[in-house]
């Protein structure tokens, strides 16, 4: 077994779920069992490399030449809440076939209903038991970035720049460049490990917001109800059949946006709805977070009392105003996906990355692929031969900013 998946398979069998509720930095203290294995074994290449307050790991390989432009790698530690995360049991599919893949006696998937499999016939790739997610969203990054970074570190010979390395806690719930260190990370531009298929060149986002929604009701015994009760989960479902049918995520792809609906939870007395809104297109997202703020409006009008209280923020925003104005950055990844044989995907994310957030703060940052599919499921899996490629891919990076 080589290296990567070696790497990889020790990744994500450590708990590193982020939580959209909790009020510290990082959400959860596990993402930090990860990030301190990282750290050791960077220092064990020979690179320097530490562990912030905040959960941020980050690295420096020195420049062998000088007047080249300092690049910089990042992924997130963190993996997805939407799927259980403890207790991963990898398992490697072999040359894979493309029948159907029994995950467990209850779960299984096959190209028909998932076509992204048939992506990866005659591949080997990592699939999980069924039970939890696999964490290639964003471990296949993590792992990639940890394979660049060995072998720079011991190619002497190798003619680049410095490279700045960043792995980031609470990218999945949008906090990943909260605490960034520019002070430190002082690259000129810099690429996110955290696309699916290999040959992934993303550079266009979601323009993304959150909404949460506090509704209150009035309770009273159910056989005393009349005129009297207002049922906090019935005003929940209210708001949401508001919306509109046509933004559910289950029925948008390409540039359409949505709506989506994460979380309800509560009781008679009082519930509380999270969603998530998305748009590639800045008018339209500003339309979608209108609805939100019609909707309470209205409802609290329509009920006579604060029943609904909405708390909508915005997340990150569509970095191509950005990137597009930058083009090197994306020519250097294009011709580096070519070198491996790869016709490059240029596509727009439906999601978003840490990136969005640098590239307007001011370190312009696409997205890469990495070879994970079926992102934040029990379904998610990894093509060990697409990983091996987005390794060769980022150090040809690395080559062609040199010259």
């Amino acid at each position: 077994m080589n290296t990567l998946v070696e790497r990889f398979l020790r990744y994500v069998k450590i708990d590193t779920q982020s939580d959209p509720t909790s009020t510290t930095f990082p959400s959860t203290m596990k993402q930090k069992d990860l990030s301190r294995l990282l750290v050791d074994e960077l220092k064990a290449m020979g690179i320097p490399a530490f562990l912030d307050d905040y959960g941020y790991v980050y690295g420096k390989i020195e420049k062998t030449v000088s007047g080249k432009p300092a690049l910089g790698l990042i992924a997130h530690v963190d993996t997805s809440f939407d799927a259980p995360g403890a207790n991963v049991n990898p398992r490697i599919i072999e040359k894979y076939d493309g029948s159907t893949i029994h995950l467990n006696d209850k779960l299984s998937m096959h190209p028909d209903q998932y076509p992204s499999l048939s992506r990866v016939i005659g591949d080997d790739i990592i699939v999980t038991d069924g039970n939890t997610l696999l964490g290639a969203d964003d471990k296949c990054g993590v792992a990639e970035i940890m394979e660049v970074a060995r072998y720079f570190a011991s190619a002497k010979d190798e003619k680049h720049g410095d490279i700045y390395i960043c792995f980031t806690p609470d990218e999945e719930i949008g906090k990943g460049a909260n605490h960034f260190d520019y002070d430190y990370f002082k690259a000129d531009f810099a690429y996110t490990a955290d696309g699916g298929e290999v040959g992934g060149i993303e550079y266009e986002n979601f323009n993304a917001a959150s909404a949460v929604l506090s509704f209150t009701g009035k309770s009273i015994h159910p056989g005393a109800a009349k005129n009297k009760m207002v049922n906090a989960l019935h005003l929940a479902i209210e708001f949401h059949s508001m919306l509109p049918k046509f933004l559910d995520p289950a029925i948008t792809e390409g540039y359409e946006g949505f709506n989506h609906l994460g979380g309800l939870t509560g009781q008679v007395e009082d519930a509380t709805a999270q969603y998530i809104i998305r748009n590639h297109d800045a008018e339209k997202f500003a339309s979608q977070k209108e609805d939100f703020q019609k909707i309470t409006t209205y409802m609290n009008q329509k009920y006579g009392y604060e029943a609904v209280r909405l708390e909508l923020k915005d997340s990150y925003y569509n970095m191509y105003e950005i990137v597009k104005k930058h083009p090197h950055v994306i020519d250097l990844a294009v011709a580096a996906t070519k070198n491996q044989g790869i016709t490059p995907l240029i596509e727009p994310i439906r999601g978003g990355t840490d990136g969005a957030r640098l590239t307007y703060e001011g370190l312009v940052c696409p997205n890469l692929g990495t070879g994970g599919y079926h992102y934040h499921g029990r379904m998610e899996f990894a093509s060990i031969q697409q990983m091996e490629k987005a390794v060769e891919i980022f150090k040809d990076i690395v080559r062609l900013n040199a010259k």
